[in-house]
């Protein structure tokens, strides 16, 4: 069966949560298998795109899987002749002793222009980002620090994040709860405290603002009804951080923007950190209507489409699933090339896509994002939202 980019990546958040619970109270084959299946869906999400985040992640925990495999003496390295497993020395104290690889900083090559739609959560990061940065003396009393983007999967949360670091050219560190939790169990805090000491550090050594976006960040401080200690201390790091970033003066140009796809499974303690509460929801039909001009002036499309009744036929559909149908349409277009045996010939084009390319499309593809969330999303919105 083939997923779509939406389904990879609610199973690789689903299983690498399950994991990182079960890790943390010592079921630790449980939790190998759970991890290999993330590590399956981040693999194939890495295919969709060109993001490193998701091969970073499948790393992290395929690391996590040897060092739980050396622990359990099950690693087939450590499998003598005799049968009798084998611990290296590394056993005696500690698997993993720690590194920075969980951070991910770049250079995000794109711009608020390329973001269609989302007016109210453009507007919420100019008031608390890109307007400060520019004109920080017009803020007697500061501006938030933290910004929290929650809604349903696929609609641009990381792309804003990217866009509103590159407006104002700060330096973006990225990086997911889940790796922080899984990383190196029972030092996820001292993570927590590694990524913030990284953007203090390149604040300090380029002058620039920095933007730390934590993706999935309910891996770090969703709810539970089975805690242990390290998860507490995580969470407890996690908030001096924050309070930290609040503390230093009014003219911190650090900020932390999380994403979450599951808002309602944050505690109190972190929204209140969050100042700025923004809703990212599936994309309205005029959004759709200019995401299919943009996806389809990058492919041969016959001129008489109207993208204006297809952007209707696209309602629930969500930003990537947007661009996964232009996709799916011009491979049908492709296929029928290579199946009618003209692939080899070099000037063979494949024929311009119709209306009826897409209507194909929509038959075998249903919305990743169910109605039932969307009323979820709304509801919680309606009691947390903050712009």
């Amino acid at each position: 069966m083939a997923y779509s980019a939406e389904q990879l990546e609610d199973l690789a958040s689903r299983y690498s949560t399950e994991a990182i619970r079960l890790d943390s109270q010592g079921s630790h084959n449980e939790a190998i298998k759970l991890y290999q299946q993330a590590i399956a869906a981040l693999s194939g999400l890495s295919e969709f795109s060109a993001d490193q985040i998701y091969l970073l992640r499948a790393r992290a925990y395929e690391e996590r899987v040897r060092s739980l495999r050396l622990l359990e003496g099950t690693d087939p390295q450590l499998q003598p002749s005799n049968g009798r497993p084998r611990l290296p020395i590394e056993r005696q104290t500690k698997v993993f002793k720690g590194g920075k690889d969980f951070i991910m900083k770049s250079k995000p090559k794109v711009s608020l222009n390329e973001v269609i739609g989302l007016d109210d959560a453009r507007r919420a990061l100019d008031e608390a980002i890109i307007f400060p940065s520019k004109r920080s003396d017009l803020f007697p009393l500061g501006w938030p620090r933290g910004i929290l983007l929650y809604g349903p999967p696929g609609c641009g949360k990381t792309l804003l994040a990217a866009a509103v670091a590159s407006e104002i050219d700060a330096v973006f560190i990225s990086v997911d709860g889940a790796s922080i939790m899984s990383k190196w169990l029972g030092e996820a805090e001292k993570n927590v405290a590694e990524v913030f000491d990284a953007a203090r550090r390149d604040m300090n050594r380029t002058k620039k603002p920095v933007i730390i976006f934590v993706d999935e960040v309910d891996s770090i401080m969703g709810t539970r009804t089975q805690e242990v200690g390290g998860e507490v201390r995580v969470r407890n790091q996690f908030l001096k951080e924050m309070d930290g970033i609040d503390d230093k003066g009014t003219h911190l140009k650090l900020y932390v923007i999380g994403a979450t796809n599951k808002p309602w499974s944050l505690d109190w303690p972190l929204l209140r950190r969050f100042q700025k509460r923004v809703y990212i929801p599936l994309p309205d039909l005029n959004s759709r209507a200019d995401m299919l001009a943009h996806y389809c002036s990058k492919i041969d499309l016959d001129p008489i489409v109207k993208l204006s009744v297809l952007a209707k036929l696209l309602e629930g559909y969500s930003g990537s699933d947007t661009k996964d149908i232009c996709q799916a349409a011009q491979l049908h277009v492709v296929s029928e090339l290579f199946e009618n045996g003209k692939d080899s010939d070099e000037n063979a084009k494949p024929r311009q896509i119709n209306a009826g390319d897409f209507k194909k499309v929509l038959k075998s593809r249903r919305p990743s994002v169910s109605t039932d969330m969307i009323h979820a999303y709304e509801e919680w919105s309606e009691g947390f939202k903050a712009l």
